[in-house]
Order: structure tokens, then C-alpha cells, then sequence
């Protein structure tokens, strides 16, 4: 069977994002000043042929974990549907 596979990749909270931070401000100069805390990461998109939704979701995670994210500075979620 074949899933969709949604994965997205943040910055860890704990870290400054700059590119978030140049959004952000970008965003008040053009007047939306009511935004705040802007965060800019990565949506990964596979299809995965896989026997189960868990094991599909067990190779995103190894996926995201030997090349996708970044574990020092980032953190990953990952969400799993049949594809239709």
C-alpha cells in the first residue's frame, strides 16, 4: 500500500531563528504588527510504499533522522495517511 507521508521540520524552540526573525520583521514594515514569534521550517512531502501506516511512518522517521532534519537544531513531526 502506498501512504502519504507529511513530515515537518522546525527549528528546535530553544534556538534564535534569523530567517523567522527577518519574516517577522519584514511583515511589521508592511503593517501586520500584530505578528509575532515567526518560525520558518521545512513540509517534506513522500510516498512511501509500505506493508503498514506504521511501518511507513518507522522510515519517515529514519529518513528524517539520517538526512532530513537536522537534530542539533531541529525538531521533526510526522504525520501518516493512506493515499487515496
Amino acid at each position: 500500500m502506498t501512504y502519504a507521508v507529511h513530515i515537518n521540520i522546525m527549528p528546535l524552540k530553544e534556538l534564535l531563528d534569523p530567517q523567522g526573525k527577518a519574516v517577522q520583521s519584514g511583515l511589521s514594515n508592511l503593517g501586520l504588527k500584530n505578528i509575532q514569534n515567526v518560525r520558518i521550517g521545512k513540509h517534506v512531502v513522500l510516498r512511501i510504499e509500505a506493508d503498514s501506516e506504521n511501518r511507513a511512518k518507522e522510515i519517515a522517521e529514519e529518513a528524517s533522522r539520517k538526512l532530513l532534519a537536522n537534530q542539533v537544531m531541529e525538531y521533526f513531526e510526522i504525520t501518516v495517511a493512506p493515499e487515496v
